[in-house]
């Protein structure tokens, strides 16, 4: 089992920044060479992906709406996953959610197989 839990997030003004963590334990994202992911779920929405990670750090994906705004990175000897948010904007209000995969990084929720309970991240206007 991994046990993740995300923190760092709060309310923002728009425009400002955020850096969200998501630590693992249990048995480590290291330990499997996890790939790594972000969703997120605003009210009355569904959950959607945000950003993923590979491994090795190699490869990034990125939802359209927050590309060149969020970076995705990890620190496998720390067995956190970090998301930093720039240029904020209200519609980047969310639970913000991190999830573990045995697999390849993948846009799909499905792929994910642990999940955190989720921070709660607000952008004021």
């Amino acid at each position: 089992q991994v046990q993740l839990v995300e923190s760092g997030g709060g309310l923002v003004q728009a425009g400002g920044s955020l850096r969200l963590s998501c630590a693992a334990s249990g048995r480590t994202i290291s330990t499997y060479a996890m790939a790594m992911g972000w969703f997120r779920q605003a009210p009355g929405k569904e959950r959607e992906f945000v950003a993923a990670i590979n491994w090795a750090s190699t490869r990034t994906h990125y939802a359209d709406s927050v590309k060149d705004r969020f970076t995705i990175s990890r620190d496998n000897a720390k067995n956190t996953v970090y998301l930093q948010m720039n240029s904020l904007k209200p519609e980047d209000t969310a639970v913000y959610y991190c999830a573990a995969s045995r697999a390849m990084p993948t846009r799909l929720e499905a792929g994910y197989d642990y999940w955190g309970q989720g921070t709660q991240v607000t952008v004021s206007s």
